[in-house]
């Protein structure tokens, strides 16, 4: 029962995501049609008219009727009508909020910081429950690697099924739940997908700058214009991704095909983050340091605990 449910909450979310998307500006020829000056990838279902000439230019130059869209600023929810449930219950409401929040900050990229911490705030619950969880498999991994030991030349359906059972034992000994380490990932993915469906659905948040950073701007043609500020952000996304990965890797122990999947994810996200935009990678950022602090705050309760 309790995996037909779960079938179905994974076949709702495919479907829901389905029903609404980001389309990237291309030309006739497919290709994507960037901002020469920023690297940016244009978005043609924007919700809300941009203020940059250039970019209005870019625009009318790819026959994107954009003079009935609302400013930035006035944008609502119902702006442009219906336009599939994900876009409608989630990215819609959502770019609302982050253009509310920007017009009261008098700033899109603290905006984005602030929306940012809230999304995180919401699913603490969850995200908090997987912080305990790693915790408690570092305290069951001795046993599971005797286990391991244990069963190691012993392949057959018999000792197979008695390792899992002592494996159960040992879960419900140190109160892991093998599933909830994956339900942060399961909600992870939607969220980001939102975010970055809002984010690039206003243009507004890219013709603004925050702490020195133009948004729309990405680290790699920062670095083509000679200007190797743009680099910090990518260096700052790669520590705060390897130390917001490194309490998963801690609970793993010396697993070696999970310690290279880790580093291999901190390469792969560092990398792409010189190819996202500033507004993006200050996202990502945030979230991961959220995540680090999150991590602190659990280890040291358990610390408490223990007492």
């Amino acid at each position: 029962m309790k995996k037909n449910r779960k079938s179905l909450v994974v076949i709702l979310l495919v479907l829901i995501l389905l029903t609404g998307c980001t389309k990237t500006l291309t030309t006739k020829d497919k290709k994507a049609v960037r901002n020469p000056e920023t690297g940016q990838s244009l978005t043609e279902n924007i919700l809300c008219r941009p203020k940059d000439k250039d970019t209005i230019k870019i625009y009318e130059d790819n026959k994107v009727n954009i003079e009935n869209l609302p400013e930035c600023k006035n944008f609502k929810v119902n702006s442009g009508g219906y336009e599939g449930l994900w876009t409608s219950i989630f990215v819609k409401p959502l770019a609302w909020v982050i253009i509310q929040i920007g017009n009261i900050v008098k700033n899109y990229g603290l905006s984005l910081v602030i929306v940012s911490l809230l999304i995180r705030l919401i699913a603490f619950p969850v995200t908090r429950k997987t912080a305990m969880q790693s915790e408690m498999l570092k305290n069951a991994k001795p046993e599971l690697d005797k286990l391991e030991k244990k069963y190691k030349d012993k392949t057959d359906q018999e000792s197979l099924m008695k390792k899992n059972q002592e494996m159960m034992l040992i879960y419900k000994k140190y109160n892991v739940n093998p599933v909830s380490g994956c339900l942060f990932s399961f909600i992870q993915l939607p969220l980001f997908i939102g975010f970055l469906e809002a984010i690039n659905r206003v243009p507004a948040i890219f013709e603004e700058h925050f702490i020195g950073f133009q948004l729309g701007t990405t680290p790699i043609i920062a670095l083509q214009h000679g200007n190797f500020l743009y680099l910090l952000l990518t260096i700052i996304v790669g520590l705060t991704t390897y130390y917001s990965f490194k309490n998963n890797a801690a609970a793993m122990g010396d697993n070696k095909q999970a310690t290279i999947m880790n580093r291999t994810m901190v390469i792969m996200i560092t990398v792409m983050s010189l190819f996202m935009t500033s507004a993006l990678n200050i996202y990502w950022i945030t979230t991961n340091l959220f995540t680090v602090v999150q991590n602190l705050l659990v280890k040291r309760g358990k610390k408490y605990e223990k007492k």
